[in-house]
């Protein structure tokens, strides 16, 4: 199919979509990859452009999630707003950067529930958690994009790499997108991204994407200290530009199928 052809199917499936709200779930592949930190300052980012940010936290109310950096303790999660108990009004939070958030942890009954139905005219984030096993939940395997963090060091890339496979295995993934985060040398995290993008397509006819990078940033630090993102507290700096960066890129990934759920 001609790139004109696939450009013009794409912008009808967008046409004939019940609903405009994309859903993006991000993943951090290995301990300190700063996923949690991508997801959050990605909605800010967002938040920033004019859009509307639902972040379902699987990861709350541990340490280091989105609802301790911020902070914020909703009232309910994910499966009371699908089980009727409490409306989404009622559970979510609004943090003081503008993004919702709402608890999803996952292992619950609320993982069928497809978030578009809930929050519409915007952006999901699934702030993602792997099972013991390394898979994904239901929720963010339905997600129209899975993007991956991870840091540009040797050991992380390699752990990196074994995590995309199992995921490749474990959920018949066939396209994902990755960022690279805490970057001192440009040249050496383009070559990561080119080694990764042909090692995806060459060994697991994979289509591995770069998402783009994020600079490293000792403000990011100080922004936490602050409860907050460095794209709240910060915004000149040059991890708060790169994130922007990529919330505008957002919105120029073409739609896919979403994945589908494993047995």
């Amino acid at each position: 199919m001609s790139k004109l052809v696939a450009d013009q199917a794409d912008g009808l499936r967008r046409l004939l979509a019940p609903t405009p709200t994309r859903v993006i779930a991000v993943a951090g592949m290995g301990q300190g990859a700063g996923g949690t930190t991508a997801a959050m300052n990605l909605g800010v980012a967002l938040v920033q452009q004019g859009r509307r940010v639902l972040l379902l936290d699987e990861h709350c109310p541990k340490e280091g999630s989105a609802c301790d950096v911020w902070a914020i303790d909703p009232l309910g999660n994910l499966a009371d707003v699908a089980g009727g108990r409490l409306a989404l009004g009622s559970a979510e939070v609004e943090a003081p950067s503008g993004v919702h958030v709402l608890p999803a942890p996952p292992g619950v009954a609320h993982e069928s529930t497809d978030p578009r139905a809930l929050w519409h005219d915007g952006v999901v984030i699934v702030d993602a958690a792997f099972d013991r096993e390394g898979r994904l939940s239901p929720l963010a395997q339905s997600a129209d994009d899975l993007l991956l963090v991870l840091k540009p060091h040797p050991a992380s890339v390699t752990s990196a790499y074994a995590g995309i496979k199992n995921l490749h295995y474990a959920h018949g993934l066939k396209q994902l997108r990755f960022l690279i985060n805490g970057v001192v040398d440009i040249v050496a995290a383009q070559q990561i991204m080119n080694n990764l993008a042909n090692a995806g397509s060459r060994y697991l006819a994979l289509s591995l994407q770069p998402a783009g990078m994020v600079r490293f940033d000792p403000r990011i630090a100080d922004a936490w200290r602050l409860k907050q993102t460095i794209a709240e507290a910060f915004p000149a700096s040059p991890a708060a530009v790169d994130f922007r960066r990529i919330a505008d890129d957002t919105s120029r990934w073409p739609w896919r199928t979403a994945m589908p759920l494993a047995a």
